[in-house]
């Protein structure tokens, strides 16, 4: 039976939490119970919007949960999890800057519409472009989202769907043709 949580010179706990599988519950809840307002807070300020802060946190801890084996202990909890919380809104941020890139391979351009329409239209775009995506054949898809929206390269593409790079490239091309044929009816009714 794994020892009680331990609180180390930082007043931080951390002996169950890196336990693996072998986590208790209860201990796990006194490390989330010990971090969790520091850490929303710190996300808040990272990404200005507490329903989000409050979304990354909880993946924070399940990260923690999940991977709690792989921390050796150095009294440094406090700053694992806080290294963990930035690695994902970092992640967040290239997967957004990912999908602007889609979005600017698509005719679409309303900067002149007032900041509160412009957000409900990105909205609207990303839902669309998802199903669009969802509806290209797997063999377009899977290297245009590994491309575009996970920004692999294309070598990796290429070695992870066993194909050359050329024909990775194709795809990808061949990929956003469809895409941009598929949002036609869509960009249509919005210029209009």
């Amino acid at each position: 039976m794994p020892q009680p949580l331990k609180y180390l010179s930082g007043g931080e706990p951390a002996e169950e939490a890196r336990a693996g599988k072998a986590v208790r519950l209860e201990a796990f809840t006194r490390v989330v119970d010990h971090f969790k307002d520091p850490l929303i807070g710190y996300l808040f300020r990272l990404v200005g919007d507490r329903e989000r802060a409050e979304d990354l946190a909880q993946e924070t801890f399940l990260r923690l949960y999940q991977r709690g084996h792989k921390y050796e202990e150095r009294g440094q909890l406090k700053a694992y999890l806080f290294r963990i919380a930035t690695n994902l809104v970092r992640s967040e941020a290239r997967r957004a800057f990912r999908w602007d890139r889609v979005r600017s391979l698509l005719p679409l351009s309303r900067g002149d519409a007032p900041a509160q329409e412009r957000q409900l239209m990105q909205r609207e775009l990303r839902v669309e472009l998802t199903r669009a995506i969802a509806a290209l054949p797997l063999r377009y898809r899977a290297p245009l989202v590994l491309r575009e929206v996970d920004g692999w390269a294309y070598r990796e593409i290429s070695q992870s769907l066993k194909c050359s790079e050329g024909t990775v490239k194709s795809r990808i091309h061949r990929g956003r043709k469809l895409l941009r044929r598929q949002l036609a009816a869509y960009w249509e009714g919005i210029s209009k």
